[in-house]
């Protein structure tokens, strides 16, 4: 068990780790790249840099101070989250443990341009399995997904639905899905019901009656992981404090998943406010 677990290798989430591995913690940062920065090719706008530098770059540097300190930096896709008087953090290479958790996984830049899906969100359509399963216990349901994580929230509605179908939208899957776990790759046209959600509709004219529809489009973001753990969220946003503490004990959050200035800066700062927050608390915790 690590003391501090770090989700998101991006600029928040270092910069977090830079804290916590300084100030002697067991520090583990799990992420699957550095995120939308990554892919960003001139960057001028930072201080302290007098040239261009690119997102890579900065990246790269960034996870090389954070273990050159000390941390550990584990690339792999976070499947979800739980608590059981620990946090454990699934992911396709195992479970990890800690007594504290700051999520730092950016914000989700992928929504499903659907006809319907905004006005069913509540009343059919859902963004956490583990959240809102049991609401549809022996009812035909659907996972918006073509990778691991819509695999990870089908294999949490299975002992609950009835059926449980995959639908890609289109793409190719991702995942290895299992006999039990119905995929279509069909083009979706819109959602439709009365009330509440009853079926999705295909582009070639076909539909599938569903009481529930999960979205899990490419990975799980921090808002996504947030909810399943009871969290307060506000749209794509995780509510915190000035300070970084969410509204559960030992859960932190920092950089764009909270919402506000879209920037390096304002990352670094919330990742630096979320890592002291997390010392104090533990230290604290510990006696």
């Amino acid at each position: 068990m690590a003391d501090i677990i770090i989700l998101g290798t991006g600029p928040a989430g270092i910069s977090a780790a830079l804290y916590t591995a300084r100030a002697g913690l067991d520090t583990l940062v799990i992420g699957r790249d550095g995120g939308a920065l990554e892919k960003t090719e001139r960057i001028e706008n930072y201080y302290g840099f007098p040239q261009p530098i690119s997102g890579k770059d900065l990246v790269q540097n960034g996870i090389a101070q954070a273990e050159r300190l000390g941390a550990r930096v584990l690339r792999a896709e976070v499947l979800g989250i739980s608590f059981d008087g620990a946090f454990r953090i699934q992911t396709a290479d195992g479970e990890f443990t800690a007594p504290e958790v700051i999520l730092a996984t950016g914000s989700s830049r992928k929504s499903p341009k659907i006809e319907g899906i905004r006005e069913w969100d509540g009343h059919g359509v859902s963004y956490c399995a583990v959240c809102d399963g049991f609401f549809y216990r022996k009812k035909a349901v659907a996972v918006l997904g073509e990778g691991d994580y819509a695999l990870h929230e089908a294999r949490e509605l299975l002992p609950l639905a009835s059926k449980v179908t995959v639908l890609t939208n289109g793409l190719a899957p991702q995942a290895d899905f299992p006999a039990e776990i119905e995929v279509a790759t069909q083009k979706i046209a819109s959602l439709q019901g009365d009330g509440v959600l009853q079926s999705v509709r295909f582009t070639d004219g076909s539909s599938l009656p569903v009481s529930g529809l999960f979205v899990a489009i490419g990975v799980a973001g921090s808002a996504d992981l947030a909810k399943k753990l009871g969290a307060e969220t506000e749209g794509a946003s995780i509510r915190t404090d000035r300070n970084g503490r969410t509204n559960i004990p030992g859960l932190y959050a920092a950089g764009d998943c909270t919402g506000g200035l879209l920037q390096i800066a304002k990352a670094v700062g919330d990742g630096a406010a979320a890592g002291t927050s997390a010392i104090a608390d533990l230290r604290k915790k510990r006696g």
